[in-house]
């Protein structure tokens, strides 16, 4: 009698492992899934007849997007005109440093838009010089639900001298924000409270390596480096198409 209760176990036990390793071998693993998908279309911005976009750091306040497409596309996306200028400027000045990246600035909007919904996060909004109007601090990395990441800044910029936490718009933790941080606005500081810097910065750094984004690899991987989710990625993916059929095409 024991001896078929174990059978009968083993049995159970050897259907449940053939069965997982049939799932696998279908589905190898959800970051797989993912770059199987097609990546959202890159959109482009309409620049203003003067706009000479080609240098790492420009003021891209003073008119750099066309004046009317921004405004219609913000109305359409629902996107602050403040942040949409920023986001269509990085990507064209992160297209310019690397052709091959093609970014959109719908997929440098959409992160913006999980990060911090367009810095207004926790009441929070941009100025017309695109600094944000309140710290926006991201929650202690102190390993209690995200990564545990100490200390690395001495507090500079989340105040905490004791674990990181991600700052500004697009959400930056200190570490990377030192490697990766960009002037956007020519003003000589790269701050990540700034929407400017810190959409060119996220824009640059999504183009790191080589990377394709109008390809599901080079797409999918970009925003695996920014953070490493598949429901993050997902998310991503949702807006930044969403973005692309509310707003008006560049022409």
């Amino acid at each position: 009698m024991l001896r078929l209760r174990r059978l009968a176990v083993f049995c159970v036990v050897a259907v449940c492992v053939i069965t997982g390793l049939l799932f696998w071998a279908r589905h190898p693993s959800g970051a797989m899934a993912l770059w199987d998908q097609s990546p959202p279309p890159q959109s482009g911005a309409k620049l203003s007849a003067l706009s000479s976009i080609s240098t790492p750091a420009v003021n891209i306040t003073k008119g750099s997007i066309d004046a009317e497409w921004l405004a219609r596309s913000a109305a359409q996306t629902g996107i602050p005109a403040r942040a949409l200028q920023a986001y269509a400027a990085a990507a064209e000045l992160a297209n310019a440093a690397a052709p091959s990246c093609r970014i959109g600035w719908n997929t440098v909007a959409a992160i913006g838009f999980v990060e911090s919904a367009h810095g207004s996060h926790g009441g929070g909004s941009l100025t017309s010089t695109g600094q944000s109007n309140q710290p926006i601090i991201g929650p202690s990395l102190n390993g209690d639900s995200f990564a545990a990441i100490p200390d690395t800044d001495a507090g500079a910029l989340d105040g905490d001298a004791l674990w990181d936490h991600a700052v500004g718009p697009m959400q930056f933790i200190p570490s990377t924000w030192q490697l990766a941080g960009l002037d956007g606005n020519g003003d000589g500081a790269a701050d990540p409270l700034n929407i400017d810097d810190a959409a060119l910065s996220a824009a640059s750094y999504l183009c790191a390596g080589g990377r394709d984004l109008t390809t599901a690899r080079g797409w999918t991987d970009a925003v695996l480096s920014y953070n490493q989710s598949e429901s993050y990625v997902r998310q991503v993916r949702d807006r930044a198409t969403a973005y692309d059929a509310q707003s008006s095409p560049a022409r």
